[in-house]
């Protein structure tokens, strides 16, 4: 960065050394990270001269706008770029891993750098909006978290790195959905409630799982397989009962499905196979 400014000579005053840290230091103890992010408006509002950060709510999204205080200030691309950065990099940081973003709208016309985004930014990206925005999932925003000061002091060392280039590892979407249903305790979950479960909402859900060529009832239909599969083989529980461990309703409706899935029935399936009672 350069020498006495946190934000790289890109606002209208140098922002000193120093400032990242105390930032950081009055979000630690904030109950959610909801609180975090209005703390980080609050604290930046005391900072800029040119530019005033509002956080809103409205139909479960919470949007943090960039908003210029005159109508004759021209936007600095890499400073609003370099801002919704922070803004995510630091409520990712928050919680150790990537948030998803619902919404991204920038106050400019679209850049000549525009296929970078893809890298840089994990959402649907729009331009020549009235302001420059970012919006997340209020439930994703009303999730708790614990970071120590030890921990602060190493991710603003390691500053602008970590922010610009948010790199938590969570795992593929698909893998997460895979483990949260395999470890649940029905099979045939909603994705609103895989969604939830996982803090997102069900369209960033879709979209994540979509982006790695996926889908949710298929990744869903082939976890009920294995799971029928595995009990087929490895108990001797009944098959009206690895149906509705399944997530089948009835039993008639868990063989058709199985026999698409395998081209046999459970019962021929398991014959070879069955573990005889100890």
């Amino acid at each position: 960065m350069t020498i006495g400014d946190e934000m790289l000579g890109l606002w209208s005053r140098p922002i000193r050394a120093g400032t990242l840290k105390y930032l950081g230091l009055s979000l630690l103890d904030a109950p959610s990270v909801l609180v975090a992010m209005y703390r980080f408006t609050r604290f930046w509002n005391l900072l800029l001269d040119d530019y005033a950060l509002q956080l809103s709510r409205q139909n479960q999204l919470v949007t943090i706008t960039l908003r210029p205080l005159s109508d004759a200030t021209a936007p600095t691309i890499f400073g609003h770029e370099l801002m919704v950065k922070l803004i995510h990099g630091v409520a990712s940081w928050l919680v150790g891993r990537e948030l998803p973003i619902e919404t991204l709208g920038f106050g400019f016309a679209r850049p000549a750098h525009f296929m970078e985004y893809a890298q840089l930014f994990p959402g649907p990206v729009s331009f020549d909006q009235s302001c420059t925005s970012v919006s997340f999932s209020e439930q994703v925003l009303r999730q708790g978290f614990h970071r120590s000061k030890g921990e602060l002091l190493k991710f603003v060392q390691r500053a602008p790195d970590d922010w610009i280039f948010v790199t938590f590892d969570h795992g593929p979407t698909s893998t997460r959905v895979r483990a949260y249903l395999l470890a649940s305790a029905a099979a045939d979950q909603s994705l609103d409630a895989v969604a939830a479960a996982l803090f997102m909402s069900g369209r960033s859900l879709s979209r994540g799982l979509a982006l790695e060529g996926g889908a949710f009832q298929k990744i869903k239909d082939e976890v009920r397989r294995d799971l029928a599969i595995e009990r087929l083989v490895k108990t001797n529980e009944s098959i009206d009962e690895i149906a509705a461990l399944a997530g089948f309703d009835n039993t008639p409706a868990f063989h058709r499905a199985f026999r698409a899935w395998t081209g046999s029935t459970p019962g021929a399936y398991r014959r070879p196979t069955l573990l005889q009672a100890p």
